[in-house]
């Protein structure tokens, strides 16, 4: 059995082809199937419409509000850090002003102290002869610097120990020596 395929034999011989396609339609437009493309139409939009709002519909709504609460959850974390954090500077501003009054407290103590040394040695002083002056004028300022060294020495390890102590940070001697010079300038 052969099959006769239409097609024109000449360049000017296209009646027949115009022929056949003249009596078939497309059949999606044939107006004899419209009836049961509906059908299919509304069976497949139910099924599609049943699969989508009882199945996968809830899973995205419900990632959706997982999401949202996770973000939520995270945002009152972070504003907790962040109030936590807030306190923590408030309380390290205040042990550091602490310490800081407590350095003016204890210089004020140890000049007082140097005061009184030296005015002892001035009286001293004063009863032996010009060489001897000179030589206690050199110690009196000998113990001063030393006295003011200390007070350095005392105020780095107040604010080391604050600073432990307060912040919870490990501080070097070196640290706070730099700390306590850069608060004297």
């Amino acid at each position: 059995m052969e099959l006769a395929v239409m097609a024109p034999q000449e360049h000017g011989d296209y009646a027949a082809a115009d022929a056949y396609a003249g009596e078939a339609t497309f059949p999606p437009f044939d107006p004899t199937y419209f009836a049961s493309q509906l059908f299919w139409l509304a069976i497949t939009f139910a099924v599609l419409y049943v699969l989508l709002s009882r199945w996968v519909l809830p899973r995205i709504g419900g990632a959706i509000e997982e999401r949202r609460d996770r973000i939520a959850d995270d945002l009152d974390a972070a504003s907790q850090m962040k109030a936590q954090a807030d306190e923590a500077v408030k309380s390290y501003e205040r042990s550091l002003a602490d310490a800081r009054a407590k350095a003016q407290s204890v210089a004020a103590e140890a000049k007082a102290d140097a005061d009184k040394k030296i005015a002892a040695e001035m009286k001293k002083v004063e009863t032996e002869l010009e060489a001897e002056q000179d030589e206690a004028e050199k110690r009196i300022r000998e113990m001063h610097e030393k006295a003011l060294a200390e007070l350095d020495a005392i105020a780095a390890g107040a604010a080391a120990a604050v600073a432990a102590r307060l912040a919870g940070l490990e501080v070097g001697e070196d640290e706070a020596a730099e700390a306590v010079a850069k608060v004297k300038e």
